[in-house]
């Protein structure tokens, strides 16, 4: 089978495009012939090394195919059941095994483009959004990079649960994708200082939250937009990691409170993964929840779609196909 690996982390140059062995499941595994593959900003972190594994190192962390056999002691699945994962490395590839509590079925008027684009970003604002920092009625929220994969639907859920939201965005075609998501205000960081933006419209008040997927760039500002005991949630650093941080300045700033969560921690067990999966898909299946899919491409190609991605051209989800 084909797959991508990385021999030597760096840039996207290091993706080597390779004839590899197909995997068998063993036992609580399933192997899964891929349709679609999702890519995103921990596909990234890996490649450069960010984020630690050994050589050769297997990327992509969703997916969206067919069961075509199962291993002992799998009750989950069945060969010929449609299928999507994420946070199992190795999607960048025609084939992969994955352990069978992880893999959810997908609704009958599903495809699998839109399954793939729907589970890592889907659930991580599904669980930013519901559990991280579980908005209600009345909250204000920011998200950063509110026109991105995440974005777009972490705009969508903060207001189907019922919170104002700000957004900023580096561009007028971006801020009218996010609008269109929902946001209620628009900030382009590009002419606008987001810190005194979110002052001017918050009086001075301050957020709730702010979901920030950015990172060094962002940080400080991000804290001074919140209100006193407000919440940073910092889940991603696509503008690099933050430096170390004296926690004395949660305190100097309003007794404020920092997390940096993971998926995996969020969807621990099967009854969460199936509670955090069965909203967004069905969300998204039923219309309530808009995917915005920006490109696809062939699994050969994945060097362009990292450029593309660290480049920040795109608006909504990119996609592999084996």
């Amino acid at each position: 089978m084909k797959a991508i690996l990385v021999n030597q982390c760096g840039g996207p140059e290091q993706l080597e495009y390779l004839e590899v062995p197909a995997p068998a499941p063993g036992p609580r595994q399933a192997l899964v012939k891929i349709a679609a593959g999702g890519v995103n900003f921990i596909d990234v972190y890996f490649r450069m090394g960010l984020y630690k594994a050994d050589p050769p190192i297997a990327l992509g962390m969703e997916a969206a195919g067919v069961v075509q056999a199962v291993g002992p002691e799998v009750t989950e699945v069945a060969p010929g059941d449609r299928v999507a994962y994420a946070m199992c490395r190795g999607s960048y590839a025609d084939y992969a095994v994955v352990p069978g509590w992880q893999l959810v079925k997908i609704p009958d008027q599903m495809d699998f483009p839109a399954a793939a684009a729907a589970m890592l970003q889907g659930m991580t604002a599904h669980y930013l959004t519901h559990s991280t920092f579980p908005l209600r009625q009345g909250h204000t929220a920011l998200v950063h990079a509110a026109a991105g994969g995440v974005g777009l639907l972490l705009v969508q859920m903060a207001k189907l649960r019922g919170a104002r939201v700000f957004g900023t965005v580096s561009t007028d075609a971006k801020a009218a994708l996010a609008r269109a998501a929902g946001a209620d205000e628009l900030i382009l960081y590009s002419r606008q200082d987001f810190e005194q933006e979110v002052r001017r419209l918050t009086e001075g008040h301050g957020l709730d939250v702010v979901y920030d997927s950015v990172g060094v760039a962002t940080f400080n500002q991000s804290l001074n937009c919140l209100r006193p005991r407000g919440t940073l949630v910092s889940y991603g650093q696509s503008s690099g990691a933050v430096p170390p941080f004296d926690p004395l300045i949660l305190n100097q700033k309003g007794s404020l409170f920092l997390t940096r969560p993971s998926l995996a921690h969020y969807c621990a067990n099967r009854d969460e993964l199936l509670w955090r999966a069965g909203d967004t898909l069905g969300w998204i299946a039923s219309g309530k929840l808009a995917l915005r899919i920006h490109r696809t491409y062939p699994l050969a190609e994945a060097a362009q779609a990292h450029r593309d991605l660290e480049a920040r051209l795109t608006s909504g989800k990119l996609l592999l196909i084996p």
